[in-house]
């Protein structure tokens, strides 16, 4: 009998299915052989829709969510998080140096222009790191002095006068699967937005903000309230493997069915 997720997609496959295919491929067999047993039996529970997948995982985010082939899916989901419409320009290559040992826990990291040449840097964490807030200041400052280093030498070559107004803001967007201890005093908060500002209500132009969302937090406000406006149906999409609640998205927001199937395709 075919489970829920097979009922809505009938291309996943049983895992009799699965199974012999991995048994007749010996190159399957044997990557397959070098997993333990937890990593076998969720390879297989995520194959035949047992379970459901979390979008946000590299492999999965950049099959669905592209910003090169597909820009307009992550335009979309940025424009909710800004609250303002937001188109993308091009993906830069994400050449900033990571702290050793980080690249273990972070589970997606890409860089893009938007259409008014600032720069949005949308990282996922597996497990949200010890202080949060610096980090993420260091790496905006990192894609700053990059951004920096990039106009004054284009403004060189085109042999035009380089000024401060040329260097564009600075975003960063941290996704947590599982966020760190300073979130959880906010269980009722899923997304926080932060910029600098002066104390006297004198306006500078300070170029870096930062968005942070705990998508641990977001679970459990979407399992006691569910899904109540398209941000959080895109936080449910990207973030949640249980299947009852993956039925329950494409039914009140069929586009997400189309984006599942690609990945099960």
């Amino acid at each position: 009998m075919a489970n829920l997720l097979q009922q809505y997609f009938p291309v996943i496959r049983s895992r009799e299915e699965i199974l012999g295919e991995i048994s007749e491929n010996q190159v399957l067999r044997s990557i397959y052989n070098e997993w333990n047993e937890e990593q076998q039996s969720e390879f297989l529970d995520l194959c035949t829709g047992a379970k459901g997948v979390k979008v946000l995982y590299d492999a999965f985010f950049k099959e669905v969510m592209d910003p090169d082939a597909v820009p307009e899916r992550l335009e979309e989901l940025l424009s909710l998080i800004f609250k303002q419409k937001i188109r993308i320009l091009k993906v830069l290559p994400n050449d900033s140096t990571r702290i050793a040992d980080e690249s273990s826990l972070v589970i997606m990291d890409i860089v893009v222009e938007l259409e008014d040449h600032s720069i949005a840097n949308i990282e996922v964490q597996r497990l949200g790191y010890t202080f949060p807030g610096e980090r993420a200041a260091c790496y905006s400052s990192d894609l700053l002095l990059r951004q920096y280093k990039r106009v004054r030498s284009e403004r060189k070559k085109e042999k035009k006068t380089f000024s401060y107004r040329d260097i564009k803001k600075v975003y960063t967007i941290i996704f947590y699967d599982q966020s760190p201890k300073e979130f959880h005093q906010f269980p009722d908060d899923y997304i926080h937005y932060s910029k600098q500002k002066t104390d006297t209500g004198l306006k500078l132009e300070l170029l870096q903000e930062y968005f942070f969302i705990p998508l641990d937090i977001f679970r459990k406000i979407l399992h006691n309230k569910g899904i109540r406006k398209e941000l959080e149906a895109w936080l449910a999409f990207l973030s949640v493997d249980e299947p009852e609640v993956i039925v329950k998205l494409i039914g009140e927001y069929p586009q997400f069915k189309k984006y599942y199937e690609e990945i099960y395709t």
